[in-house]
């Protein structure tokens, strides 16, 4: 655990790898230490933003260096069931590369309870970990330059759900009609860090 100032308003927390940062995350979240008014976690880092009126940096450095962190605890947020369409375009090419069946992929994504890690890329678009190895898959070698609102996929480790039209790489292995992003609604994004998921298949 590494702490990095960031100006007078931001505390950077470097750890080892994603499942520290997930452990810290769920300690600190449901009660931050005083003067924290935002925790943003990421793949290995854990940014705690600070009110500089009300905290010492130094001070809430010591409480995190002093937190147990919530070892293999993932959940801290609402379980959300996104329903899925499994016709992705990328449905095939995945099953190649891990040697499952279409109808074996589809098991897997729905069979666990994934967590978002954190966010990033587009506004909303939620980072989910948690999956079975078996659907760990490359990015596509090419990205599509245009990808629907809605659509699923895999990429890595992880898996996703594309808040808006973008472009992008993962490996698209369906769609939901759920809203991920939606900028009059409080909070805007369904896919906040530590929120649970459970994806449910659903027909065309």
């Amino acid at each position: 655990m590494r702490f990095l100032r960031c100006a007078d308003q931001g505390l950077l927390v470097e750890l080892a790898d994603l499942d520290e940062v997930q452990a810290l995350y769920a300690a600190l979240a449901p009660d931050p230490p005083a003067g924290v008014v935002d925790l943003v976690p990421a793949a290995r880092t854990l940014l705690l933003r600070l009110d500089p009126e009300q905290v010492d940096p130094a001070e809430v450095q010591r409480v995190v260096a002093r937190t147990e962190p919530a070892a293999g605890s993932r959940a801290v947020g609402e379980l959300l069931r996104v329903p899925v369409v499994y016709d992705g375009a990328d449905l095939a090419d995945v099953a190649e590369l891990t040697g499952l069946g279409p109808r074996e992929i589809v098991e897997r994504h729905t069979g666990i309870e994934w967590t978002v890690a954190f966010g990033g890329f587009a506004p909303g678009f939620g980072y989910l970990a948690g999956g079975p190895a078996e659907l760990v898959v490359p990015r596509r070698a090419e990205s599509r330059t245009r990808v629907p609102a809605g659509a699923v996929g895999l990429a890595g480790e992880f898996s996703g759900i594309y808040p808006r039209e973008s472009p992008g790489g993962w490996q698209l292995i369906g769609r939901t009609e759920l809203q991920i992003w939606q900028v009059d609604r409080d909070p805007p994004a369904l896919l906040r860090p530590g929120v649970r998921v459970r994806f449910e298949e659903v027909p065309a």
